[in-house]
């Protein structure tokens, strides 16, 4: 195990300790938000027959001819099947299929009937106005969508359409945070002297479902090795991904390296070199992934948008990072030279301007913030006008 790694260093160490998930077959109502595992062709021409694109009327196009005799009604769903004679019409409507011999439709609104006969003034129209050509969407055994393409939900309404009811692709992780300190209180529960509210496990299931994320379990354990034992080998059964939170510092009751040992989670990062989030802990076993976060809020948070949301798209085969961005900084900043520092910053479009209250047990500052301003390792003043890092908050 690497002790006080570079950024750099600690997020190459974590993605190749992470597997993608194989593919599974999915109801393509579950589907929404993940990755296509192979290409997708259509089975069906689509439209499997030429279609009405408006209502109005239906007729084979003649040059010079402006009155059709109309001689039916075709509603979109009828199955009913006809050859249109020269000189002849239909009423129809949006989606309906058009009478073999027709090769044109007329709008209504530019239609007049008298009598039973069609008229329109010349130019109106022309051979082929408002007609859906068998397979003008996507023609049988053509490619629907590619291996690596993201389902949103125009694709997953087109894949409906053309009549996939289920894709190959890559799942979500299930998720469990175990939250410990024996100092954590429920929220809607009244303070004691000593007590904070937990906060972390909100902030960890929020970021978790803005992501599509559902399968998320909480566990809360008092600070005691034989319980977070416990607790976080039932966590490693039942899910892909671990969060834990708080106990990965040095002190007393600091429990989680001797956790990650007492349950044979290999370590393969302790201590980053950066601020805040310095203490960040990281395994694996048996192909779950287990963090160890800080128990600071903006720390918890911090680490979460840097090293476990990249996690994550591994698993699922995604890219979910935050965008990147180099702008210029509207402040003026020092720092010491050894950490990457993860400031809370709001980018209004043009510039970067650092919150105030930067202290990783603060989170008002993260709540009203749009950004993390990354300053390198070994910088020490940053000055009003430079170039700096931004990642983008979802």
């Amino acid at each position: 195990m690497k002790s006080m790694v570079t950024v750099k260093e600690a997020l190459d160490l974590i993605l190749s300790s992470v597997h993608t998930f194989d593919p599974v077959e999915t109801l393509l109502q579950d589907a929404n938000g993940r990755t296509l595992s192979e290409d997708i062709f259509s089975p069906h021409d689509i439209p499997g027959y030429p279609q009405s694109s408006m209502d109005g009327y239906a007729f084979a196009f003649e040059e010079g001819r402006n009155q059709y005799q109309i001689v039916g009604e075709v509603a979109a769903g009828s199955d009913q099947f006809f050859i249109l004679e020269a000189g002849k019409a239909v009423r129809i409507f949006t989606g309906a299929a058009v009478p073999q011999g027709a090769d044109t439709v007329l709008m209504q609104e530019k239609a007049s009937v008298e009598n039973e006969i069609l008229i329109f003034s010349d130019g109106a129209i022309k051979r082929g106005d408002n007609l859906r050509a068998v397979g003008s969407e996507i023609l049988k055994g053509s490619k629907a969508l590619a291996k690596g393409d993201i389902l949103n939900p125009a694709r997953i309404g087109f894949l409906a359409g053309i009549g996939i009811d289920r894709v190959r692709c890559y799942r979500r992780p299930k998720v469990s945070i175990l939250v410990t300190g024996n100092e954590l209180q429920e929220i809607g529960q009244p303070l004691t002297y000593g007590q904070v509210y937990d906060s972390n496990s909100w902030t960890l299931r929020a970021c978790l479902e803005i992501i599509g994320i559902s399968q998320i379990t909480r566990i809360k354990s008092a600070d005691d090795i034989s319980q977070l034992s416990t607790s976080l080998n039932e966590a490693m059964e039942n899910s892909d991904l671990i969060l834990m939170t708080g106990g990965v510092s040095v002190g007393d009751y600091d429990y989680t390296l001797r956790i990650f040992e007492a349950c044979g989670v290999t370590q393969h990062l302790h201590k980053i070199k950066q601020k805040p989030g310095k203490p960040l802990l990281f395994g694996t076993k048996n192909k779950k992934a287990v963090f160890g976060l800080p128990g600071n809020p903006a720390s918890v948070l911090t680490c979460f948008y840097e090293y476990v949301l990249p996690t994550i798209g591994k698993m699922m085969n995604q890219d979910i990072s935050l965008k990147r961005q180099t702008v210029p900084i509207a402040d003026e900043h020092v720092k010491v030279a050894g950490l990457t520092h993860f400031l809370k910053g709001v980018y209004d479009g043009q510039v970067v301007k650092l919150q105030k209250g930067q202290e990783s047990y603060k989170l008002s500052s993260f709540s009203t913030a749009n950004c993390l301003v990354v300053l390198p390792e070994d910088a020490t003043r940053i000055n009003k006008g430079d170039l700096v890092e931004i990642h983008l908050i979802p």
